[in-house]
C-alpha cells in the first residue's frame, strides 16, 4: 500500500509543478468564456457577404416588392434572360437565381438556382420575405371583400408574443423560478467538462505507461512494486490531478458568483442606478436593466438543486474516470507504438463521444428513452446522466445508474489488472482482441 501511495504522490507532484498544468488552469476558464463569446459575436456577424440574387417573377405578383435585406439585393429579369441564367449561372454576376412560378398561391413554393450550396440563412430570408408578401396580400383581399373600416388595424392589435415563466415546485412545496435554457447550459457545461477531463486524463495514464513500457523504464520499477500497485498509483494519482484542477475552477466560479450575487443586489443596482441617473438618465437606465437580468440568471443558477449537481458531478467524474483510465491504462500496457494504439482507443472512446453527441437530444427531452438509456448504460452515463440532472431525476434511476457504472468500473479494472500485468513486459507482438481474451484466462 505504501508503494501505491508512493506513485500516487509521484504522479500527482510530477504533473502539479508542470507549467503546462499552471497555465491550463488559469486559462481553460478564460479560453471558455472567450469561446462563448466568440461564438454569440460570429453568429451575429457571421453573414456579411452581398450577395445579388437574380428574380424572374412569373407571377408578376412581387415585382418591386422584393427590397434589400441586410447584404442581399434582388434585381428582376425578364424571361428571356431567366432562360440564359437557368443554364449558365456561374458565369454571370449574380449569386443565385430565384423563379416565382405563376401559381405561388397554390402550391406555396419557389425555386431557387445555384452553382453551389446555397446557405440556410439565405433560404430561410427568401421563405420568410416571400410568405410574408403573401400574408400582407391576402390580408389585403380580405379586408377589401369585407368592407369593415379599420380592419387592418384590428388585425394588427390581435397580434400577441405570450412570454412562458416556468415555476419548479420543490417536494416541500415551494415554487420556484425555473429556466429551461440555464438548466441545458449547465448540463452542456458538466456534460463536456466529464467528457474533456475523461479523455484528456485517461490518455495521460494511456501515454505514461506506453512510454515507461517503451524506454524499458517498467522493467526496473516492476522489480520492486507489482503491476497492480503501479496501475493503482498511476490511475489515481492522475485523478487527483483532475480534481485539483476542478476544484479550482469550482472554487473561482463560486467566489466569481458571489462577487457577481453581491454586486448585483437590488440594494447596490439601485444605489449604482441613483448615481448614474443623476449623470446620464439614459445610460442608467440601460444599465439598471442589464443589472436586473444578470441577476434574475444568478437567481435562476442558485434555484438549482446545486448540492445534488456537485455531488453528481464530482460521483461521475471519479467512476467515469477510473472505468475509462482504467482501459486506456491497458491499451498502454497491450501495445507497442502508437498507431497500435489508436486502433484500441476507438472502441473504447466511442460511448464517450457518442455521449456528447446525445447532449441535445437528452435536453429537448430529458425525460426521454434516449435520455433514459443513455443514463443508465455505463459506458455514456458519466455524460448523460449529468446532462439530466439539472432537469430532475427519479431518484431510483439515479441509484440504479450509480449501482451500474460501479459494478462496471469494479469489472473494468479487473480486466485492466488481468491486461496489465501481462502485457506489461510483452515487446514486439502484435496484440489482437483474440489474445486479449488469452490474457484473461491466464491464472497468474
Amino acid at each position: 500500500m505504501n508503494k501505491t501511495i508512493l506513485i500516487l504522490q509521484q504522479e500527482y507532484l510530477k504533473r502539479v509543478k508542470k507549467k503546462s498544468f499552471i497555465v491550463l488552469t488559469l486559462l481553460v476558464p478564460l479560453l471558455f468564456v472567450g469561446m462563448f463569446a466568440l461564438i454569440i459575436f460570429l453568429s451575429v456577424n457571421n453573414d456579411k457577404q452581398e450577395r445579388t440574387i437574380a428574380v424572374y417573377d412569373e407571377s408578376t405578383l412581387f415585382l418591386g416588392a422584393l427590397e434589400q435585406e441586410g447584404y442581399t439585393r434582388y434585381h428582376f429579369i425578364p424571361k428571356d434572360e431567366y432562360e440564359r441564367l437557368k443554364s449558365n449561372i456561374k458565369e454571370s454576376e449574380f449569386y443565385a437565381l430565384l423563379y416565382i412560378p405563376e401559381n405561388i398561391y397554390s402550391n406555396n413554393s419557389a425555386q431557387m438556382i445555384s452553382e453551389k450550396q446555397l446557405p440556410m440563412d439565405l433560404i430561410q430570408q427568401v421563405e420568410r420575405r416571400l410568405s410574408r408578401f403573401i400574408e400582407n396580400d391576402k390580408r389585403q383581399k380580405i379586408i377589401a371583400e369585407t368592407g369593415i373600416p379599420n380592419l387592418e388595424e384590428q388585425l394588427s392589435s390581435t397580434r400577441t408574443s405570450v412570454k412562458l415563466n416556468t415555476l419548479k415546485v420543490s417536494e416541500t412545496g415551494e415554487a420556484k423560478k425555473s429556466s429551461s435554457e440555464v438548466a441545458f447550459i449547465t448540463s452542456y457545461a458538466m456534460g463536456f467538462i466529464i467528457y474533456f477531463f475523461v479523455f484528456m486524463y485517461g490518455s495521460m495514464v494511456m501515454r505514461s505507461v506506453m512510454e515507461e513500457k517503451k524506454n524499458r523504464i517498467v522493467e526496473v520499477i516492476i522489480s520492486s512494486v507489482k503491476p497492480f500497485q503501479l496501475m493503482a498509483g498511476k490511475i489515481i494519482g492522475t485523478a487527483l490531478v483532475g480534481l485539483t484542477q476542478v476544484a479550482i475552477w469550482v472554487l473561482v466560479g463560486i467566489v466569481g458568483l458571489t462577487i457577481a450575487q453581491s454586486f448585483f443586489s437590488p440594494e447596490s443596482a439601485q444605489q449604482m442606478g441613483q448615481s448614474l441617473m443623476e449623470s446620464q438618465q439614459t445610460m442608467g437606465a440601460n444599465i439598471s436593466a442589464g443589472e436586473s437580468q444578470v441577476t434574475e440568471i444568478i437567481g435562476l443558477i442558485n434555484n438549482l438543486n446545486i448540492p445534488l449537481i456537485l455531488f453528481a458531478f464530482v460521483f461521475y467524474f471519479l467512476a467515469g474516470y477510473l472505468m475509462y483510465s482504467s482501459l486506456l491504462g491497458a491499451v498502454g500496457a497491450a501495445v507497442d507504438n502508437d498507431e497500435d494504439s489508436q486502433q484500441m482507443v476507438f472502441p473504447i472512446t466511442f460511448p464517450l463521444i457518442l455521449s456528447i453527441m446525445l447532449l441535445f437530444p437528452i435536453a429537448r427531452n430529458p425525460e426521454g428513452p434516449i435520455a433514459f438509456w443513455g443514463s443508465i448504460i455505463p459506458l455514456t452515463s458519466p455524460v448523460a446522466m449529468l446532462a439530466r440532472v439539472p432537469y430532475g431525476v427519479p431518484v431510483w434511476e439515479l441509484l440504479l445508474s450509480m449501482f451500474l457504472l460501479i459494478l462496471t468500473t469494479v469489472g473494468a479494472i479487473w480486466v485492466a489488472a488481468k491486461i496489465y500485468k501481462t502485457g506489461l513486459l510483452m515487446y514486439g507482438k502484435k496484440v489482437n482482441l483474440k489474445e486479449l481474451i488469452k490474457w484473461l484466462r491466464y491464472k497468474n
